[in-house]
C-alpha cells in the first residue's frame, strides 16, 4: 500500500450548518487506509485541532501547522475558512488547494483572487457552480458538482416523535429547520405561517435553529400563541421530521438546502420557494411542491398538502426515493475521495 494522501481541513465554525456537516461527514467516513485527515476549527470538537477564532492569528496557527503536518491536499469550507485555509497554503506551499462553495459567495471579488490558488472548487449544486462562472469565480475545468450526502435510515415512529416533543398524535405539523438569517427570510417564514392557520387552524409549527433572527422571530411569533414551538438547535433531527407533516423553507436563496435534503430522506415533503438550488433537491410536484416568494403562494401548498393525506404520501415516499439516488452518503464520500486522488496523482 502506497503512503496515505495527508488532507488538511479546515472550516472555521462547526455551526454552520451543511457545510460544518460535510466536513465531519468526510472526517467520519474518508478511508483511512487511504487518507491522513486533520480537522482544524474554531469550535471545539474532540477530533479536531483547535484555531484562534481572530483571523491574523488564525492564518499564523495555519501556516506553522501546515509547514508541521505537509499536507497534500488543503481542503476548505465556507468564506472565511476558504480565505485563511488558501492563503495560509500558498504561504506554506501546499501542493493543491480544494474550496467548496454551498452558497453563491457575498465578496465575489474576493473569491475570483482566491480560485487562482484552487486546483479545485466544489459547488455542491450545478446552479451554485453557474452562479459562480457568472460572478467571475473561477474556470469550468476547475469545477466539480458534488451534492452533499446523508445518511439514510429509519427514524421513530410518528407517535413516539410527536410524544417527545410534546406534539398532538392528530394534528398537521409544519417544521422549519435552519439558522434563522436574512437570508431564511424567516418574516416570510411567519407571514406564511399566519394564512396556513387561518385555513387550518388546528396546525402545530415547530421552528429549529439559532441564528442572529432568532430572538426577533421568536418575539414576532408571540401572536400565534401556543401554535408555535422553538426548539433552537438539535442534533436529533430525526425525531423533527418523524413528527412532521411538511417541511417549510421561504429562503431568497439557498445552494443546496441540506435540511430539505435530510427531511426528504426521511420522507418529509417540503413547501419551498423556487430559489437557487431548491429545485435540484425538490422536484416540483413529485417530491413536494415550489412556489415563487410569495407567503400566500406559500400557504396555500402548505395547506394543500396537510388537507391531502394520500397526496402528502406520494409526495413523501417519491422524497425518499431521490433522496437515496442523489444524496447518499456513499456516493458523496466516493467523489471526493476520487477528487482528492485525482490531484495528487496530476
Amino acid at each position: 500500500m502506497g503512503e496515505r494522501i495527508r488532507v488538511m481541513r479546515v472550516i472555521m465554525g462547526l455551526d454552520a450548518g451543511g457545510p460544518a456537516l460535510q466536513a465531519v461527514t468526510l472526517l467520519d467516513h474518508l478511508d483511512p487506509g487511504r487518507f491522513e485527515q486533520r480537522l482544524y476549527t474554531a469550535t471545539p470538537h474532540d477530533r479536531a485541532h483547535l484555531l484562534p477564532e481572530d483571523g491574523p492569528r488564525a492564518l499564523t496557527r495555519l501556516v506553522s501547522e501546515m509547514r508541521r503536518f505537509r499536507p497534500d491536499i488543503v481542503h476548505t469550507h465556507t468564506p472565511k475558512a476558504g480565505a485563511l485555509g488558501r492563503m495560509a497554503a500558498t504561504m506554506a506551499r501546499v501542493p493543491a488547494c480544494v474550496h467548496t462553495f454551498d452558497v453563491h459567495p457575498r465578496r465575489p471579488a474576493i473569491e475570483r483572487r482566491l480560485a487562482k490558488v484552487s486546483e479545485r472548487l466544489i459547488a455542491d449544486g450545478a446552479q451554485v457552480r453557474d452562479d459562480l462562472l457568472a460572478a467571475g469565480v473561477g474556470t469550468p475545468r476547475q469545477y466539480v458538482v458534488v451534492k452533499p450526502g446523508v445518511r439514510m435510515g429509519p427514524g421513530p415512529t410518528r407517535q413516539v416523535a410527536r410524544a417527545r416533543l410534546g406534539l398532538p398524535a392528530d394534528v398537521p405539523v409544519v417544521a422549519f429547520v435552519g439558522r434563522l438569517t436574512r437570508d431564511k427570510r424567516p418574516d416570510r417564514f411567519l407571514d406564511t405561517i399566519a394564512l396556513v392557520l387561518r385555513g387550518l387552524p388546528m396546525t402545530k409549527v415547530i421552528v429549529v435553529g439559532a441564528g442572529d433572527l432568532a430572538a426577533d422571530t421568536r418575539a414576532k411569533s408571540g401572536r400565534f400563541g401556543d401554535a408555535i414551538g422553538f426548539f433552537g438547535r438539535r442534533a436529533d433531527l430525526e425525531i423533527i421530521h418523524a413528527a412532521t407533516d411538511v417541511m417549510l423553507l421561504t429562503s431568497d436563496y439557498e445552494g443546496i438546502p441540506l435540511e430539505l435534503v435530510r427531511a426528504a430522506a426521511s420522507g418529509v415533503p417540503a413547501v419551498a420557494t423556487r430559489v437557487g438550488g431548491v429545485p435540484e433537491v425538490v422536484e416540483d410536484r413529485v417530491t413536494g411542491l415550489l412556489t415563487e416568494p410569495d407567503p400566500g403562494l406559500l400557504a396555500a401548498s402548505v395547506v394543500r398538502v396537510l388537507r391531502d393525506p394520500g397526496y402528502a404520501g406520494r409526495l413523501g415516499s417519491a422524497a425518499v426515493e431521490k433522496a437515496r439516488l442523489y444524496f447518499g452518503l456513499p456516493r458523496f464520500v466516493d467523489e471526493v475521495s476520487a477528487i482528492y486522488e485525482h490531484l495528487v496523482k496530476s
